[in-house]
């Protein structure tokens, strides 16, 4: 909130004619005017808050207005004196932010709010007195944007202060709507500033603030934004840019004739609609170039066809697609399943007479206001319905986006601000989101729909759904296929999640390898850094475990079809009175092998290979290894199990003879899986079950003689030499 002083180089200025239409700077001038005159009413309003006054009257006609003014003479009188570094009074900075969400459509509570957004930070008003003379709406709202203090929380405090603001839009999305528009108006006056604390301040946009103004739809503030981030860091670019820009607006717009002719064919056909070229902004532009190459005059703009009813939208793309030659590629309907930031629009390219393709949206005019301005176009959804209210601490948001549910929650268990700052980053950088259907009960009573990032696996869909819980999830059905927890999930997938009965099971440390939320990291490095670090689901006195492929929870499935398998008996026996054991899936220990243990969650001994990588990462970390010694003084007298790796050249019958080798030695295939030939080679992964431990040494060698096997290894065990091999 801190007053930027007016640029005079505004990078954004010369676009504002071709590029998006900007948010009116007119009326920023004669605030400014206004400011100087004073706050003495004329007619009971302000001179400074007659613009924002018309504005909103707009939008809102029967607008209580005695509230505003109010608020204004409020401001104006905590910040007199004040200055700017421009020089100008300080009063024209909240000033200029409620003209930003009056023109966005704001309802009154808001811009009383923005008025009054920095009086807490800045000027002796407290927020008691806020409260007292406004109500507890307003004062929300102001603390929700009002920064913590450098003095006591230091580096921490710019991310505490995010972390704050996001805990207050969890229950108010308002809270963002006006920390997006005091940051517009300070990133237009960020002239003054020094280089380097202007690339700062574009970089925490650019990262968080830009990526918060698209999950909440508010896309006019976004646009602009980026393109004054894209000046700011990109000078080169933005110059390249803007001379394109400069250079096609000499030239007659070929989207202005097609335009036209749109709007013959709608009326021909009876269809009331207003056609209108929407200039793309500078970034827009330039992720067009670079995606293209080459840019046409058609390139700079789209086709904007507004109408009143849901159905005039097909109407129009019907008619389009028949009266022009659509690109099939490009149509979307985000009508019939709106993005996750309520955005709602048809989707289409259509190419003209004189070969320029059209890319072309169609919405109704409130869908176009949504598309602006976001959630502010929605006025108060928190307003009581029925006279009823909602109860107190809980504001019932119905437009509380999935995302936002997340971030509340991960950020909830995040106390390190550092952490907290790399994964709101991490979390806002995923820019489109997913639909997941669970299939399976649902653990809190509610729906079965999960909204995930794209890109997210059945880990992330796991701790999204089940929370802490998760940690004992072994696998999962994906459109009703058995598959890995590694499993990219898609828009629209159904997704059964099995768990383990066993409370005390952990994640395997490869799970990180696939989380992509926050919260399954973050959930998964608190386990793996705490006493309880597992690779396998523990077995209760008188179990073990069996072998799994490298990276497997033992009782997880080794293929897509495969069913889960039993474990087997205890081998090992620890120097732990009274400990259970369990063997490491991610090593497959058999007798033999040299062995140690680690003692995990539920006072239970992990049992590994002493050559396990994971032996030296426990190590590494200060984790006392518990002596183990197999049952039977190490004659591997007792049935197992134990995962091979077969490598061998690409032939026809290759796995008939090797089963038939692996039956021939009384040993039984429990799963086996078979990865493409790559280079003539290929790599057999076979989970095995033997009667005797003793036996594996000779299993491994008639495999090995098999024609075109050219070595076979355990599980997670590093190449030996020959002449060390069982």
């Amino acid at each position: 909130m801190s007053a930027e002083a007016t640029n005079p180089g505004n990078p954004g200025a010369a676009g504002r004619k071709r590029g998006r239409r900007r948010l009116e700077l007119r009326g920023l001038r004669r605030i400014g005017r206004a400011a100087l005159l004073g706050a003495d009413p004329r007619d009971g309003l302000p001179h400074a808050l007659e613009h924002v006054a018309k504005v909103h009257r707009g939008h809102h006609p029967d607008a209580d207005l005695d509230t505003l003014t109010r608020a204004y003479l409020l401001a104006e009188s905590s910040h007199r004196g004040q200055l700017r570094k421009s020089g100008e009074p300080y009063i024209t900075h909240p000033l200029a932010v409620t003209l930003i969400l009056a023109e966005l459509g704001a309802e009154t509570t808001t811009l009383t709010a923005s008025l009054l957004h920095d009086t807490v930070e800045d000027t002796e008003v407290t927020l008691d007195q806020v409260r007292e003379l406004f109500g507890a709406e307003v004062c929300y709202l102001v603390d929700g944007v009002t920064k913590l203090e450098k003095v006591d929380y230091g580096a921490a405090a710019e991310p505490e202060t995010f972390r704050k603001m996001l805990v207050a839009t969890g229950n108010d999305v308002r809270v963002m709507s006006i920390k997006l528009a005091d940051r517009l108006h300070n990133m237009r006056t960020l002239g003054v500033m020094r280089p380097e604390k202007q690339a700062r301040i574009a970089k925490v946009t650019r990262d968080v603030l830009i990526p918060l103004a698209e999950r909440l739809g508010v896309q006019a503030l976004k646009a602009e934004l980026e393109d004054l981030v894209f000046a700011i860091l990109h000078p080169e670019e933005y110059a390249t840019t803007r001379a394109l820009v400069m250079e096609y607006s000499a030239r007659p717009d070929p989207l202005a004739a097609l335009a036209q002719r749109v709007r013959t064919v709608l009326d021909e056909a009876g269809i009331d609609a207003e056609v209108l070229v929407r200039s793309r902004h500078f970034v827009s532009v330039h992720r067009v170039r670079l995606a293209r190459g080459a840019l046409t005059g058609a390139d700079l703009g789209r086709l904007l066809v507004l109408v009143a009813e849901d159905a005039d939208c097909y109407a129009v793309l019907g008619e389009l697609h028949t009266c022009f030659t659509p690109v099939i590629s490009e149509f979307k309907d985000f009508i019939a399943a709106p993005k996750f930031n309520l955005y709602q629009s048809l989707h289409t390219a259509v190419t003209g007479p004189s070969g320029e393709v059209a890319e072309t949206l169609i919405r109704t005019h409130q869908m176009h206001r949504v598309a602006e301005a976001g959630v502010i176009a929605l006025g108060n959804p928190y307003a009581p319905t029925d006279g009823v209210d909602a109860p107190e601490g809980e504001r019932a948001d119905p437009t509380r986006p999935g995302w936002l549910s997340r971030l509340l929650e991960w950020q909830r268990t995040t106390p390190d601000p550092d952490t907290f700052w790399t994964s709101l980053r991490d979390d806002l950088a995923q820019d489109r989101e997913i639909t997941v259907f669970c299939t399976d009960a649902p653990p809190d009573g509610t729906g079965g729909v999960i909204g995930l990032p794209a890109g997210a696996s059945c880990v992330d869909a796991a701790y999204e759904r089940h929370g802490e819980a998760a940690h004992c999830c072994i696998g999962a059905r994906v459109n009703g296929r058995l598959a890995t927890l590694a499993t990219v999930l898609h828009d629209g997938d159904s997704l059964q999640l099995l768990m383990a009965p066993d409370p005390a099971a952990g994640p395997s440390p490869e799970w990180l390898e696939h989380a992509r939320t926050p919260a399954a990291r973050l959930a998964i490095g608190r386990w793996l850094a705490g006493p309880g670090e597992s690779c396998a689901r523990p077995a209760g006195p008188g179990e073990g475990l069996t072998a799994a492929a490298p990276g497997r929870r033992a009782t997880e499935p080794d293929h897509p079809g495969a069913d889960p398998v039993a474990p087997a008996s205890v081998l090992a026996v620890a120097d732990l009175p009274g400990a259970a054991v369990r063997l490491a899936g991610c090593c497959t220990p058999v007798p033999p092998d040299a062995v140690t243990g680690f003692a995990v969650r539920g006072g239970t001994v992990t049992v590994h290979r002493a050559l396990c990588p994971v032996v030296a990462r426990m190590a590494a970390t200060g984790r006392q290894p518990v002596g183990v010694r197999w049952r039977g003084a190490g004659q591997g007298g007792h049935g197992c199990r134990v995962t091979l790796l077969a490598e061998a050249f690409c032939r026809p019958q290759l796995l008939a003879d090797l089963t038939e080798v692996i039956a021939s030695q009384g040993a039984a295939v429990v799963s086996a899986a078979v990865e493409p030939p790559h280079e003539q080679r290929v790599r057999h992964t076979y989970t095995l079950h033997l009667p005797n431990a003793a036996g594996l040494p000779s299993l491994m060698r008639a495999m090995r003689q098999v024609p075109g096997v050219f070595d076979v290894l355990r599980a997670g065990r590093a190449r030996q030499p020959a002449a060390l091999r069982p």
